[in-house]
């Protein structure tokens, strides 16, 4: 390792995964990231003070939520499947940046319609226009817009003739065309056409808006592998703004997490590279704070971990990613008390720093999972790490 330790101080990191994936491929000796992880564990499970339910139904599955902050920095909009990802999408409002939460919403009918978890974004036009935009996935991906802050929405409809699993789990603006937007998402061969069966590879597909988001182009593999099973792509840009990281899941649960970069707007992608295991789950989802920090909430998947099923978050820097270091801390934020089904997370960074991170689980033994937002910050988490030792 040590001539690609060299070859990595005078190239770009695209360049380095590239070349770091031929050296793997050609059988040279290269050490695989640890399992477990050497961070600090900061446990917040018990702090009852910081949890706040949004939704909870005796004996209803609520699942999968996926959050957006409006502009004000106070109203919160959250989407929700009733059931296990199938089921008519819920739809809440907070208006004190998610203390309180109204009553569920009208929605249009096709909304009970769902076959998937819905997902929910911000984005703006080439004039400015601020819409936001609604998908439910499987085959076909269906959109629904709002064009005023979600007082209302148009029924569902399809994007194209295709689809996918976990449509779309990340919607980027991109930064070289206004109203141009990169969404991600994954298939394994069911649902990006009609009539499709489950194959031995997942395939990581790329689509692309010049609208602001009411249309999009025909989706393009970014990769394709059966050895790993890597999807659920969880985008975040380098604070720069040049570089996009994409977090994967690996399904087939032998290795850990996976990332990608793209430094030229989502056109081309670095080879997979294995994350450490403090960054290996489920669903990664990613704010920076305002210290410049990011907080990363997942489903904590790491092999070797002594909260493995739970709702965790990651908290260290872009580079730490990209150089492919273990992060500052590990936090666990609610303990999950039935095998690993929690923590399709929302986070929203609020203007005095509060993290607002919303999921779902099962928070009460023998109880259906339920929807909770647990609240923090930042330099909460450094003095409990200083005075506890990170344990």
């Amino acid at each position: 390792m040590k001539t690609v330790d060299c070859i990595a101080r005078v190239l770009t990191r695209a360049t380095f995964a590239a070349i770091y994936s031929i050296v793997l491929v050609e059988g040279a000796t290269a050490e695989a990231p640890p399992r477990g992880y050497s961070i600090p564990l900061i446990d917040l499970a018990d702090q009852t003070e910081r949890q706040v339910i949004v939704d909870r139904e005796p004996g209803q599955y609520l699942g999968h939520p996926t959050t957006v902050l409006l502009e004000n920095g106070q109203t919160m909009l959250c989407v929700y499947p009733k059931g296990h990802g199938r089921g008519a999408i819920i739809y809440k409002r907070s208006t004190d940046g998610g203390l309180t939460w109204s009553e569920r919403l009208s929605v249009p009918e096709s909304f009970a319609t769902s076959k998937e978890t819905p997902t929910i974004h911000r984005v703006v036009d080439a004039a400015g226009k601020k819409r936001l935009i609604l998908w439910s996935g499987l085959y076909p991906a269906r959109l629904s817009v709002s064009e005023n802050d979600g007082r209302s929405w148009s029924e569902l409809k399809p994007a194209g003739d295709w689809g996918g699993i976990v449509v779309m789990g990340s919607v980027v603006k991109l930064t070289d065309k206004p109203g141009h937007y990169l969404s991600l998402f994954h298939d394994d061969g069911r649902f990006f056409a009609a009539g499709g069966k489950r194959g031995k590879d997942f395939t990581l597909y790329k689509t692309f808006s010049a609208d602001g988001g009411l249309s999009w182009s025909t989706p393009g593999a970014i990769l394709k592998r059966g050895d790993v099973h890597l999807c659920e792509p969880g985008a975040v840009r380098s604070p720069d703004g040049k570089e996009i990281a994409v977090l994967l899941r690996e399904n087939s649960r032998t290795r850990n997490a996976f990332v990608i970069f793209s430094r030229d707007e989502g056109q081309t992608w670095s080879e997979p590279r294995e994350l450490p295991g403090s960054l290996t789950g489920d669903r990664h989802t990613a704010q920076y704070a305002p210290d410049g920090r990011l907080f990363i909430s997942f489903r904590d998947m790491c092999h070797d971990s002594p909260t493995k099923g739970d709702w965790v978050a990651w908290v260290g820097t872009y580079e730490d990613i990209a150089e492919g270091r273990e992060g500052q801390y590990r936090v666990r934020l609610m303990d999950n008390r039935k095998g690993t089904d929690c923590a399709y997370p929302g986070v929203e960074v609020l203007s005095d720093g509060t993290i607002v991170t919303t999921t779902y689980g099962h928070w009460t033994a023998g109880e259906a999972p339920y929807i909770v937002s647990v609240r923090v910050k930042l330099d909460e988490i450094d003095a409990l790490a200083k005075s506890t030792g990170g344990k």
